[in-house]
């Protein structure tokens, strides 16, 4: 396979995972506002936020957010030398031998969870928030089996380069949260969300990936084999980001963490901000990380350095464009989270509290976005180790600096650390891997860098102004007003774009600008 063709597929694979993630975001947006709708930012919804501390850690135990990055390797290279069966084989051994780790590990959990919670979130002080915490926190925990179980299968998938059934697991899982938040929710309250997590796992990541790998001749075996030298294999390859932090996880942990000792709602604030940072984030990175890894893979496989030079340097170089839209969002804020969340629950106090966090959290975007295609570059290597190792030093380098800014800046200086520490490790990370691979073309990563950053700097400037001015004719305190304000800066804020794309000559702002007029107006092309 040539690299344009890879890149070919590349992009056909993140069009449909972009898709995936785009609505995705948009259901889990949903969700975020039936959360602040119920329960504004009170205790109930840090509780509910703090009773996902242990099932996060769960699933990162057992990887089953790593099961992509370590299986789709040892799977694939049975698919490339024709012995399917094999395949199948380090399959069940490794859902059936992790599968019963994490049962174990749900019991105890179960039984114990009161401790654990009291340990994650220490700074908790009211009885009634401790306890819903603990009781929500055991109706969630089950669910991670389904998501593990499903992670498998979907790992299965995107070994095969299917990823139409996948794309629909966040989807399902969401609409699953919202069913029973907005259903339940009415006779259990913010508990109503916990079982609405329950049902969206089994169905979206069991139920329908057990489907799709079924369709791709999935065959289950009831087998152990521990010494099994590829089951050896994915436990030296997993082992290391089990251990380590990633960026992601890390966040989850220290937002709920340092928020627990903060004012009530601090932590349900923090998660609502960072959701809609995710939004922009997630939808860019997640999608192309996805999509651009078994590709990154098979030439890693082939020792095509070259090729994977080549198509991290691209992918990377689109991510940019998250920055000029991360302006745009520090620009819009208090319009952004008014126009999303200002309803029942959460009040004018609330917009402010989350508005004032979104600033901080948008400066990490781009590295978000970014990191989750760099480390994929050492992964596809088979290194897991490196990564993970680096990632947790950070964590701990980093954590006396979230302290002083919390001393500082309050809630604002946790946002505000873990920005800052997205965008140390993802720098680094890459720095990291061209020495490695002797990546030559990074400087035209950083060119374009420069250039996007200059471009985002002139238009968040312009945009300011401009926002500053129609507000003084629009009152931007009305979702009437939010939605004219957000829409006439947004306007301004594309023909800006796409000017400074044509001035400065950056072709990937063409080419998204051209792909999507080929799709608006498909007469177009002929």
């Amino acid at each position: 396979m040539t690299t344009s063709s890879t890149i070919k597929k590349v992009s056909f694979a993140s069009l449909i995972m972009m898709t995936s993630v785009f609505l995705s975001r948009v259901i889990g947006l949903f969700r975020e506002m039936s959360i602040a709708y119920v329960g504004g930012v009170k205790a109930d919804v840090d509780a509910y936020q703090i009773a996902f501390i242990i099932p996060e850690i769960l699933n990162h135990v057992v990887a089953s957010g790593f099961l992509s990055i370590t299986f789709i390797p040892i799977f694939s290279s049975y698919l490339t030398k024709g012995e399917e069966e094999k395949g199948w084989e380090i399959f069940n051994i490794i859902l059936n031998t992790f599968g019963l780790i994490l049962l174990a590990f749900i019991g105890i959990t179960m039984v114990f969870a009161p401790v654990f919670v009291r340990l994650l979130a220490f700074g908790i002080e009211d009885p009634l928030t401790f306890a819903l915490s603990v009781k929500m926190t055991r109706i969630i925990i089950p669910a991670q089996f389904f998501v593990f179980t499903g992670g498998l299968f979907m790992a299965v998938q995107f070994a095969k380069e299917k990823f139409f059934i996948p794309a629909f697991s966040g989807l399902i899982y969401n609409a699953g949260i919202i069913f029973g938040g907005l259903v339940l929710g009415r006779f259990l309250g913010i508990e109503g969300f916990a079982w609405g997590v329950l049902g969206g796992a089994f169905v979206g990541f069991l139920f329908l990936q057990y489907l799709g790998a079924r369709r791709l001749g999935m065959r289950y075996k009831f087998l152990f084999k521990l010494n099994h030298p590829d089951f050896k294999k994915y436990v030296i390859l997993t082992l290391p980001l089990i251990l380590g932090f990633t960026m992601i996880f890390s966040t989850e942990i220290l937002v709920k963490f340092f928020g627990s000792f903060q004012e009530e709602g601090s932590i349900a604030a923090m998660n609502y901000a960072f959701r809609i940072m995710f939004i922009l984030a997630g939808f860019f990175g997640q999608a192309v990380g996805v999509a651009s890894y078994p590709f990154l893979a098979k030439l890693a496989s082939k020792g095509d350095m070259e090729g994977m030079n080549q198509l991290l340097n691209n992918t990377i170089k689109f991510l940019f464009i998250v920055i000029p839209f991360s302006i745009l969002f520090i620009v819009l804020r208090q319009e952004i989270v008014l126009i999303l969340y200002q309803r029942g629950q959460f009040n004018p106090h609330a917009t402010l509290m989350t508005s004032n966090l979104l600033i901080y959290f948008m400066i990490g975007a781009v590295a978000f976005s970014c990191q989750t295609v760099v480390v994929r570059g050492f992964y596809a290597m088979q290194n897991t180790l490196f990564p993970a190792i680096y990632s947790t030093i950070t964590v701990i380098v980093f954590l006396p600096v979230i302290y002083y800014l919390i001393k500082a800046m309050g809630t604002c200086g946790i946002a505000l650390g873990i920005s800052f520490m997205a965008l140390f490790q993802t720098i680094t990370l890459f720095e990291i891997w061209n020495k490695r691979s002797n990546n030559t073309s990074k400087k035209d990563v950083y060119r374009f860098f420069q250039k996007i950053l200059l471009l985002s700097l002139v238009i968040g400037g312009i945009l300011y102004f401009a926002a500053k001015g129609v507000k003084t004719i629009i009152d931007p305190t009305s979702l009437y007003g939010a939605l004219l304000t957000a829409m006439i800066v947004g306007i301004l804020f594309l023909i800006l774009l796409i000017g400074g794309g044509m001035v400065f000559k950056i072709e990937e702002i063409q080419i998204i600008l051209k792909k999507s007029s080929d799709r608006i107006l498909p007469w177009k092309k002929k």
